[in-house]
Parts: structure tokens; sequence; C-alpha cells
């Protein structure tokens, strides 16, 4: 009895985990699919964007329930509890990561059918897009393995993140720039959109070290 139930316990954190998982490819989709839109100001490729957070959504309701359920009914100790607790957080952090996305879509809704941005910004804001995606991969496949070291290499790669964030910021700062205020504060806020979504992978990274090793990470 209590050997079928551990197993059926561990088959539900096995579930769990999935989800989990499935949301973050759904955001990293969405990033992507939004960085499109926004450098081919294509309204139609946007509003597809609002359909995968819509997804994640959907599973945002059923992964906080089955991680609280999983807390009350089977109290769970050690290792088997990190990663029930690590889940109750990553649905948060994973819904934001699709609301972020959301956000260069809507950008790109509010100006259509012109350009958000253009030139060098623009060219800044689609690596920015790009490098978002391959975090939420990297992210993704972190969950699924829950492999310590490839959640390490997420804050090394969103240092690239960052980096190009800070280049974006000292071009629209610059003297020489011709960019209307309008446009300065757009590309402001998707600079932001972007180096948060990249923060939210760290994090994730930062939380599957935590289930694997106990370690509360910094910072």
């Amino acid at each position: 009895m209590m050997m079928r139930m551990r197993m059926k316990f561990h088959e539900q954190l096995d579930d769990l985990t999935d989800r989990l998982a499935s949301m973050c490819h759904l955001a990293g989709e969405a990033i992507e699919v939004a960085t499109d839109s926004l450098v081919r100001a294509d309204l139609p490729q946007a509003e597809l964007v609002f359909d995968l957070t819509e997804q994640i959504e959907q599973l945002h309701g059923p992964c906080e329930e089955q991680a609280l359920a999983l807390l009350a009914l089977q109290a769970p100790v050690a290792r088997d509890l990190r990663q029930v607790v690590t889940g109750v957080h990553l649905v948060s952090d994973l819904s934001r990561m699709g609301g972020l996305a959301q956000h260069v879509a809507e950008s790109v809704r509010r100006r259509h059918p012109d350009h958000v941005a253009s030139g060098e910004a623009e060219e800044l804001l689609a690596r920015m897009g790009r490098v978002a995606g391959e975090l939420a991969r990297g992210a993704e496949q972190v969950l699924r393995t829950h492999d310590p070291e490839l959640a390490a290499e997420l804050g090394r790669r969103d240092d690239e993140l960052d980096d190009l964030h800070r280049r974006l910021l000292t071009l629209i700062q610059d003297p020489a720039w011709t960019g209307s205020i309008t446009a300065a504060v757009d590309v402001t806020l998707l600079g932001r959109f972007y180096e948060r979504f990249g923060d939210h992978t760290v994090v994730v990274g930062r939380r599957v070290i935590f289930l694997v090793t106990g370690e509360q990470l910094s910072p």
C-alpha cells in the first residue's frame, strides 16, 4: 500500500514537471513569435502571441492546484518537499515570462502599421529576442533534466542579454539619437521586457539548483 502511494506521488510529481516544462516551452515560443512580429510590424503574428499566453494561463491554474494538493495531501519531506515548493514558485515565474512576451506583442499592436523601432534599435531588440528565446529553451531543458550545470549556464547566457540591454540604453541616450520621445519610450520598455524575461529564466535555473542541492543561491 505504501509503495503504491509513493509511486502515485512520484507520477504526480513527474506530471507537474512536464506541465511546468510545457509552460516554459510556450513562453519561449511566445517571445520568439513576438520578436518576429516586432521586426516585421506583423499584426497577425503578434496576435498569435496572445493565443500562446492564453495556453500558458490555462496551465497556470492546474499546475498551482496540483502542487498545493501534493503539499496538503502527501506531506512530502526532504527533496520531494523541495520539488513541490519549487513547483509552486515556478508557476508564477513562467506565467510572468508569458506576460512579458505579451507586452512585446501589445507594443506591436499599439503601433501597427508602423514599426515600433527602427535601425540599430530594432536590430538590438531582435538580438535580445533571439537570446531570450534561447534562454527559454535552455530553461525548459533544465526543468526536464534537473541538471544543475545547465541551470548555472543560464546565468552566464543572461549576461549576453544584459550586455545588449546596456547597448540599447546607451544608443537612445546618445545625443546623436534622432528618434522621437515616443520611440525612445517604446524602445526603453521593450528592452526592459526582454531583460526581465531573461532574469526569469535565470530564476528558473536557481530554483532547480535549490531543488537538486538544497542550496539557496544569492542573486
